[in-house]
């Protein structure tokens, strides 16, 4: 019987070149302890840690309502092992690094963004570009092969008159044409519902990115300075990617530090917040993701949720039957709720709107769903 309860996690995968960081920066991110070391292939399965995302939001509701639980909406990070030229042929980890970046909602591709004669690089020497194409071109080509047989299953059925598969022959054909030039799928232009169905196609290519350019201390407070920063965060802006600079071996420290002081260390570097909470931000941006609020003695908890989400399908994050019974939602916007200093004052003040099934969330929103099944 399927679990009535809506426990969705975001699941970003951690990628790139053998020695660029990858592990170094999960075991910060995570603390989940993957092996790192000074070697390609350091990491043979995948590792997998969970981070539960900041949000100061619940932790006022908490000092409010002072529940026997809070909860925070949480990411999956899963740390996949190096990828060398040839992997779509089998070379290196091969098909094995491919197939566990197709669970992933977004990929977190690590670039080398500095010099060091101590940290062996896989190619020899530091180049983003080279890097970058290196990593696209095997997911290009392994979603060329996908695409193939695509292409072949679509041409058999349209055979018998099928139009909808003459249509997605067409559709194949074009975008193995974009994907021969060397561009991703995430380029190919077409209409809305092609797109939306190419998405449901397990190409590697669609996924949402981040380029997180691992830089030394000194370049991460010198950005304007540093040349393979600039060269990563050019890529990024042609293709509409995010670029997140961040210092694997600075987190590393961070992760090892009292809250205290690793506020501290934030300051004498000239940053506001850790390379995690960047990230975190990044990738509610990239993937179009708010979170709502609920909030009572027995638990405060964010939920997550995609920006355009109505009322009864975010209940339905909750339980099925809140879905399945919605009523109504009663919301107070979480700004309104804290300048009132309490629910009750908020409902004085006529700030809790009840609200129907055509209603869409807002990012804040500390909401109570009436349900009836």
């Amino acid at each position: 019987m399927q679990c009535p309860y809506r426990c969705n996690i975001m699941k970003l995968g951690i990628v790139g070149l053998p020695n660029v960081g990858k592990s170094t920066l999960f075991n910060a991110i995570t603390n989940a302890g993957a092996e790192a070391a000074n070697y390609p292939f350091c990491t043979i399965e995948p590792n997998v840690g969970m981070v539960t995302v900041p949000d100061a939001r619940l932790d006022f509701l908490a000092d409010m309502y002072h529940p026997k639980k809070k909860t925070h909406a949480v990411i999956e990070f899963v740390d996949i092992a190096g990828l060398v030229k040839g992997a779509s042929k089998g070379e290196g980890l091969g098909n094995k690094f491919l197939d566990n970046i197709r669970a992933t909602d977004a990929i977190v591709h690590v670039v080398r963004c500095f010099d060091d004669e101590n940290v062996i690089h896989v190619e020899g020497s530091t180049d983003p570009k080279r890097d970058v194409e290196t990593i696209d071109l095997e997911l290009i080509m392994s979603d060329m092969e996908l695409v193939g047989r695509r292409i072949e299953k679509a041409e058999k059925a349209g055979k018998s008159g099928d139009k909808k598969a003459r249509h997605e022959a067409e559709l194949f054909h074009a975008l193995k044409d974009h994907l021969d030039e060397g561009k991703s799928a995430r380029t190919f232009e077409c209409s809305e519902d092609d797109a939306a169905f190419l998405k449901t196609c397990d190409l590697l290519t669609t996924k949402p990115i981040i380029y997180a350019a691992n830089l030394d201390e000194g370049g991460i407070t010198d950005l304007d300075g540093n040349a393979y920063y600039q060269v990563l965060k050019g890529i990024a802006e042609a293709e509409g990617a995010q670029v997140l600079p961040i210092s694997a071996r600075t987190e590393a420290e961070l992760a090892a530090m009292e809250p205290e002081d690793r506020q501290m260390f934030l300051e004498d570097l000239g940053l506001e917040q850790s390379g995690l909470d960047r990230m975190i931000q990044c990738s509610y941006t990239l993937l179009g993701l708010i979170s709502f609020l609920t909030c009572g003695e027995d638990e405060c908890r964010a939920w997550t949720i995609r920006n355009g989400t109505k009322a009864p399908q975010a209940a339905g994050k909750i339980h099925s039957d809140f879905e399945r019974g919605f009523i109504r939602a009663e919301i107070v916007a979480f700004e309104d709720l804290k300048n009132c200093g309490s629910m009750a004052a908020a409902r004085e003040k006529g700030l809790i709107r009840s609200e129907g099934k055509e209603y869409v969330m807002k990012d804040g929103d500390v909401t109570l769903f009436r349900f009836n099944v």
